[in-house]
């Protein structure tokens, strides 16, 4: 049947399958919703006919069983009043029905089977739209912040190579500034003069022995 030739990939589908095809879900989600809206619309369009054809073919299918039932006991009655002619004609429109009956079982076995294929692909489109819509705020929301997090993470490792970098040109300038007073340092300094830096050194010679000279003295005057 072509209606179920269209339609038999809905029932195979799986929505999770479709959202993990999608390179970007917050921006396909809603375009997967649309065709599904409008799958649904269709399939439900053609459910609806398949449906009453399998009413159709039921009523039929009911009815023939009723006048298979009616003609079997007007045959009965027919007997009983001792109208045999009666009864064999009843018989043949009875067994009549009930070869047309056989085709319009047949017919409404097929129609009941396609009635319910074509319900089951309509109950899970249905069933997979609600649970999109269900997820699909929770989804964006996902998105958003896994982009968000991509973003931070670009910027954290730029801002650390930048802190990082600033960091060493500050120490440089630092050492520099220190090298810069050392040598300032320097150059400010008293130049020394050797000739004073010698006096202070035989100025200690001369204060020794001058006290050993006193002690001597000391010495002989006690007669020690």
């Amino acid at each position: 049947m072509g209606i179920l030739s269209r339609f038999s990939s809905i029932v195979s589908s799986n929505i999770n399958a479709q959202l993990d095809k999608m390179e970007d879900p917050s921006k396909m989600i809603d375009q997967y919703l649309r065709e599904a809206t409008k799958d649904l619309a269709s399939v439900r369009n053609e459910t609806a006919g398949v449906m009453a054809e399998e009413a159709r073919c039921r009523r039929e299918r009911d009815k023939n069983v009723e006048d298979v039932a009616k003609y079997g006991n007007l045959a009965r009655a027919a007997l009983k009043e001792g109208n045999e002619g009666d009864a064999r004609k009843f018989l043949e429109k009875k067994q009549e029905l009930e070869t047309i009956g056989a085709g319009l079982e047949t017919a409404y076995a097929v129609a009941h089977e396609n009635a319910t294929k074509m319900r089951q692909m309509h109950d899970k489109l249905v069933a997979d739209i609600n649970d999109l819509n269900a997820r699909r705020n929770l989804i964006k929301s996902k998105v958003a912040v896994a982009k968000t997090q991509e973003m931070v993470n670009k910027l954290g490792a730029k801002e650390s190579k930048d802190i990082s970098g600033a960091v060493s040109r500050l120490e440089q300038k630092v050492d520099n500034m220190l090298d810069r007073a050392d040598a300032r340092a320097e150059l400010s300094a008293t130049p020394v003069d050797e000739a004073v830096e010698l006096e202070k050194k035989y100025k200690g010679i001369e204060s020794s022995a001058s006290v050993e000279d006193e002690l001597a003295k000391l010495k002989e005057e006690m007669g020690i």
